[in-house]
């Protein structure tokens, strides 16, 4: 579903998470398929992991058939190809995000954008056909959503996985889980500690290194922790690309700015804030970090910025 517009991986070496489904002395991890990537939980030993990837499963279609814009019947696909400009009435799950979407772009003035994906797929990494469109033409209330001009878009996939994860945890507090680290495409949340009483750990991908190689570990300590970058999906050559769309300009992020890491109360406040982050790229990214107070870790190729900068907590994450 996400695979033209996912995160860079966030790697869970550091925990051990490196097969689909395995057995360690204090905790157990199980894992599968989701939105074009992998998802991974590692609970405590008395967790029944049964239950967990039920309801993961469940989760996980349940985005994927609402908010994919690779499936024509999607609510999200159904929106972009209605030529209506009244209210539609959808499912509460698609109008939640798209409103959540719609206020984070507000938040950081457009650089998160919601309704960028006709120039995503112009640029060859995403489905979404249609016109110009501005998310200040959006509109939600309540099961209700609405869109000011005919040929305007939604592209959600920019927040979706963020919402999945933090749909996960909260289905697994309701089981009663009390110990896990949950990743959705490279996005991490935690639950309490890890079984052997320390804080769960996360690696964070080097984006420059050709194979996988730990920049920074950190301790999100419940909150989560999304990272966006180039390297995923992007294309590199005598010119590199990025499949991250800077809304100002219309055009690819600067592949100067390689990831943005940030942690948040929430998965989909952390997907999306690190979309937009990126998107404006080193100078404005970091700025905007500093100005909104969030917490995030930059690496950038040394040429606008600083190879490394961190704002809001972000450094009392870090263990290495």
């Amino acid at each position: 579903m996400y695979l033209n517009r996912r995160a860079l991986m966030i790697s869970l070496a550091a925990v051990g998470l490196g097969a689909p489904r395995a057995a360690h002395a204090r905790g157990q991890i199980v894992g599968g398929n989701a939105f074009g990537s992998t998802w991974r939980t590692m609970a405590g030993p008395e967790t029944d992991m049964s239950a967990v990837r039920s309801v993961t499963c469940d989760i996980i279609a349940d985005i994927d058939a609402t908010m994919s814009p690779y499936r024509a019947t999607s609510d999200l696909a159904l929106f972009n190809a209605s030529r209506r400009s009244d209210w539609q009435t959808l499912s509460a799950s698609f109008c939640r995000v798209s409103q959540a979407a719609c206020d984070i772009a507000k938040l950081t003035h457009g650089a998160f954008d919601p309704t960028v994906g006709p120039i995503v797929g112009r640029f060859g990494f995403g489905p979404i056909t249609g016109g110009s469109g501005d998310y200040h033409d959006i509109a939600v209330n309540g099961e209700m959503i609405k869109k000011a001009t005919q040929d305007l878009t939604l592209d959600l996939c920019g927040i979706a996985k963020g919402y999945a994860l933090d749909r996960i945890v909260d289905e697994m507090l309701s089981l009663g889980v009390d110990a896990a680290l949950v990743e959705v495409g490279g996005e991490a949340r935690c639950i309490g500690q890890h079984p052997d009483g320390r804080d769960w750990q996360v690696a964070i991908a080097d984006p420059f290194a050709v194979a996988f190689q730990a920049y920074r570990i950190v301790a999100p300590r419940g909150r989560a922790l999304a990272t966006s970058g180039h390297a995923a999906n992007g294309v590199f050559g005598p010119m590199a690309t990025s499949h991250i769309i800077a809304p100002p300009t219309a055009r690819p992020a600067s592949t100067a700015l390689a990831s943005v890491s940030v942690l948040a109360p929430t998965g989909l406040d952390a997907d999306a804030l690190a979309t937009a982050l990126c998107a404006v790229g080193p100078a404005a990214g970091i700025a905007m970090a500093r100005d909104l107070d969030i917490a995030a870790l930059f690496i950038t190729d040394g040429s606008n910025a600083p190879p490394e900068v961190m704002t809001g907590g972000f450094p009392d994450h870090v263990l290495v």
